[in-house]
């Protein structure tokens, strides 16, 4: 059988020992947790069901093409039972985490892993785009841009008229926006032609933020 990611065991015969214990657990504990007779015998009859259609695909003197057919159908319908249980019985309350470890599930975690700090820096590059519009392009200036912690980032920017005091650093930009793209568009008003818009790039991951990059600025078309 082709090997999952979640919590559904890899082969057939780690499938039916799964269902086998739900079976027993759920029995014991059915009123406690609000499971309905009628969905436990689903589950017991396609698990059955599964359990025979698999020793007969396994048998040398039974096994043929119909009954690997079979048995695929019969895990099938179980995996779907199985997922469907797990949804409506297992993912609310009463049950707390001894009790997932009784089904052989890992129990929810609900306390957050926060995300490391950004250690790389970038700038910016522009491009002209159209009228009023500016193409942005991040550049990683130092660090490794494919960490996880350096994927997202905050261009920050402001607008300046001819004869307005520019900024004189990244602190002194008013907007931003936060993206984990490497392109962007700046859109400005109709009134932002040949005016200067100053900008800078400051990393951020989890609410945690990295290096200023280098202030750049560009003519608004």
């Amino acid at each position: 059988m082709t090997a999952t990611k979640d919590w559904l065991p890899t082969t057939r015969d780690a499938i039916l020992a799964m269902a086998a214990n739900w079976i027993t657990v759920c029995s014991a504990r059915k009123t406690d947790w609000g499971i309905s007779q009628p969905a436990l015998a689903e589950l017991i009859t396609h698990a059955g069901t599964a359990e025979a259609a698999l020793d007969v695909a396994k048998n040398e003197t039974t096994r043929t093409p119909v009954a690997t057919a079979r048995c695929k159908e019969a895990f099938d319908a179980l995996i779907a039972c199985a997922r469907d249980f797990k949804r409506r019985w297992f993912l609310s309350p009463p049950l707390l985490d001894s009790d997932y470890v009784s089904l052989g599930l890992h129990p929810h975690d609900s306390t957050h892993t926060p995300g490391k700090a950004p250690s790389a820096q970038a700038t910016l590059e522009t491009y002209l785009i159209g009228r009023h519009e500016l193409g942005l392009k991040v550049v990683y200036v130092s660090g490794n841009p494919d960490d996880p912690a350096n994927k997202g980032c905050r261009i920050y920017y402001r607008v300046v008229a001819p004869g307005e005091t520019p900024p004189t650093g990244p602190e002194d930009l008013s907007k931003s926006f936060f993206t984990k793209r490497k392109k962007e568009v700046l859109k400005f008003d109709f009134g932002d032609s040949g005016k200067t818009v100053y900008m800078a790039v400051q990393l951020e991951n989890d609410g945690k933020k990295g290096e200023w990059g280098p202030l750049t600025s560009a003519l608004i078309p």
